[in-house]
């Protein structure tokens, strides 16, 4: 879990240094100052999610630092301390921006339990803000860009299923093909679109975090588990959970998740009591599920569980008249985000983006217009701006058909004169490095050691080589 930063602005050296010692002992990340100034900028610098400021300090007055805290970082949560307490003491606090208000002396046993307050406030303000931004993120199926057969066809099934009240859905697709995109238009057109949407990569997370955070935990269910902490499934209530790389939870998950999908029950870990959830959950994978049951890598009942509607993405190579609707589009939002002015793509850079096979899928469509935009200069998008695996496409020729001399490979680091003749129609400079590559690995007997040395290039350039051209 996060650790959390606290700063203790307080000019009695001895409450300061007591403070401090206590809460390093709790795990806490503590810093410190003697006075207002000082405070504010501590408070720049480390950006802490709780503070502690006295009343009566040097140069400034409690109350006027909480205020210029506030303005810095309305988050903050701030204990406000102080020796005189008082009815109108405490509400000027509060006014200016206080989350707690304690009164001097006070025992560890008193902070304890407002700072176990103040983490339950910050949970649920974590919690909005998730929510709130998802909200912000609503998608529909007209997000989705494209007009082949094959995307209309997807988009068609999946409004039908988004419209069910059906509580699992599977997505299947190849890495890049949109499947976070179309989880979210379904639940969004969905009768519980007005419910939280809250998704999570299962493959992001160690397998103990991943449980905690889809079920929660009750105060004391391990070492750091300090409160009570609401799981997604919880948050989601009425809503969609979307599971991402649902096919790298371990077993202990997946019978878990499978008492969810029956019984609509979830219980918090180190928890006795069942919470009823109504959740609709979309779990999506680029894996092949159906081998991982085989293998007895995945539950065959949670398989067919989560498939009662299953949904595979098309691959871009198998839609690719979508492209220039795809190109079109980010070539528009890549222009807002750079201040740039492309108004069209020249036709010679279409064809090419038409004739590559596009393995990372729409992703890396994406990532290839916004890396052009950022290098044109001009108003049309220009075929020199694709990376050379896809500019170098369209020669006419085969790579097979360069021939290297065989004396290539010299002593030296240079090529003998005239080994090489470029044609009149041109050669490709990509289709003759692939080949030079091709050779020396031949040579070297797939040695890639011995190969970079016939290169005279380092290892790690030479698989990097190998796996752009797929050798």
């Amino acid at each position: 879990m996060k650790q959390l930063k606290i700063l203790i602005i307080e000019d009695e050296k001895l409450i300061r240094w007591s403070l401090e010692k206590h809460l390093s002992s709790k795990g806490y990340k503590v810093f410190s100052a003697e006075s207002g100034e000082e405070g504010l900028r501590e408070f720049e610098l480390h950006q802490p999610e709780i503070v502690f400021t006295d009343n009566k300090l040097p140069q400034m007055q409690g109350l006027e630092v909480i205020r210029k805290i506030k303005s810095m970082d309305e988050e903050t949560a701030i204990v406000f301390m102080t020796a005189f307490g008082s009815i109108d003491t405490a509400v000027s606090a509060m006014k200016a921006g206080a989350s707690e208000y304690i009164n001097k002396p006070f025992s560890f046993e008193e902070v304890e339990v407002i700072l176990g307050n103040i983490k339950q406030k910050l949970a649920i303000t974590k919690e909005v803000q998730l929510l709130r931004r998802q909200q912000k993120e609503t998608v529909t199926f007209d997000h989705i860009i494209g007009e082949s057969a094959a995307l209309r066809q997807i988009i068609q099934l999946s409004k039908k299923i988004a419209r069910t009240q059906t509580t699992t859905i599977l997505l299947l697709g190849e890495s890049g093909t949109g499947k976070d995109l179309f989880a979210r238009a379904i639940h969004y057109e969905g009768s519980q679109n007005t419910r939280p949407f809250v998704t999570i990569n299962c493959s992001s997370l160690p397998e103990s975090l991943l449980e905690s955070e889809l079920f929660g935990y009750e105060k004391g269910a391990f070492t750091d588990a300090k409160q009570q902490k609401k799981g997604l499934f919880e948050i989601a209530d009425g809503g969609t959970v979307f599971l991402d790389e649902i096919g790298e939870i371990n077993m202990s998950t997946q019978i878990k998740l499978l008492n969810v999908l029956e019984n609509r029950v979830i219980r918090r870990l180190g928890g006795t009591a069942g919470i009823p959830v109504e959740i609709r959950i979309i779990a999506a994978t680029n894996k092949d599920l159906k081998k991982a049951v085989d293998e007895k890598l995945f539950r065959e009942d949670l398989y067919y569980r989560l498939k009662v509607f299953q949904i595979t993405l098309p691959a871009l190579r198998e839609h690719k008249d979508d492209i220039p609707l795809l190109t079109d589009y980010f070539i528009k939002y890549y222009n807002n985000q750079f201040k740039k002015n492309i108004s069209s793509i020249h036709k010679s850079a279409i064809e090419l983006l038409k004739k590559y096979d596009w393995p990372g899928n729409i992703r890396e469509l994406r990532n290839v217009i916004e890396r052009a935009v950022i290098l044109e200069t001009t108003s049309v998008l220009q075929a020199d701006c694709l990376p050379g695996e896809i500019m170098h496409l369209d020669h006419g020729f085969e790579v097979d058909a360069i021939e290297v001399p065989k004396n290539y490979f010299s002593s030296d680091n240079t090529l003998p004169p005239g080994e090489i003749e470029i044609p009149e129609g041109g050669l490709s400079l990509f289709g003759l490095e692939k080949q030079v590559i091709k050779q020396a690995l031949d040579k070297s007997e797939n040695n890639q050691t011995k190969a970079s040395k016939l290169l005279r290039i380092s290892r790690d350039t030479l698989r990097y080589k190998i796996k752009k051209y797929r050798l």
